[in-house]
């Protein structure tokens, strides 16, 4: 495999966790370097971690993992975004996503990267060498999570809107991109 398709790989994989953290970045108040940073190496480590796992669990599991994997990005993602949704909806100060909380930053990189559980056993079952496409995963969903999360607070800071609201349904959206991706071929 070469470079350009393992870079094409990582930008498809990382392509939902840039979409989640424009989603956050419109959400979070208040953005700090720490948070995204944060969340970077959360999104980052666990695009990195799944294709381990998969390479690892090898081709027996890759019907099982693809049988289950779209239904917890689902899941989690409904969840999160009708949290948000219902912060927008309510009066006063939410805190529905609070991407300071270890959980929120776990579901949400388990949302992200169950696909990638996917990629590793495809990488194990074409016998690839597996360190430089993890590396390369994880670097690429590192830094568009960074991009995506500044870029969704900077749309935050010249737009006056509730965008949390709007930040739940494409978090709603990305689970049923995700479900029907899966489910429809």
């Amino acid at each position: 495999m070469s470079i350009f398709d393992i870079l094409v790989i990582a930008v498809a994989l990382a392509m939902d966790c840039f979409s989640v953290s424009v989603a956050t970045g419109v959400a979070v108040d208040k953005p700090q370097f720490k948070t995204v940073l944060l969340m970077a190496i959360f999104f980052g480590g666990f695009q990195g971690l799944m294709p381990v796992v998969g390479w690892l669990t090898g081709g027996g599991m890759a019907s099982l993992i693809e049988a289950f994997d779209h239904w917890v990005a689902l899941g989690l993602l409904v969840f999160i975004g009708g949290g948000m949704i219902r912060g927008a909806l309510s009066e006063g100060e939410s805190k529905a996503l609070d991407v300071t909380r270890v959980r929120t930053l776990i579901e949400l990189a388990v949302a992200t990267s169950v696909d990638a559980l996917v990629v590793g056993v495809n990488l194990g079952i074409m016998q690839n060498a597996l360190l430089l496409p993890v590396l390369i995963i994880a670097a690429v969903s590192f830094v568009l999570t960074i991009a995506g999360f500044y870029l969704g607070a900077y749309f935050k800071r010249i737009c006056k809107f509730k965008f949390e609201l709007v930040g739940g349904i494409v978090l709603i959206g990305i689970g049923i991109k995700i479900f029907l991706e899966h489910t429809l071929g």
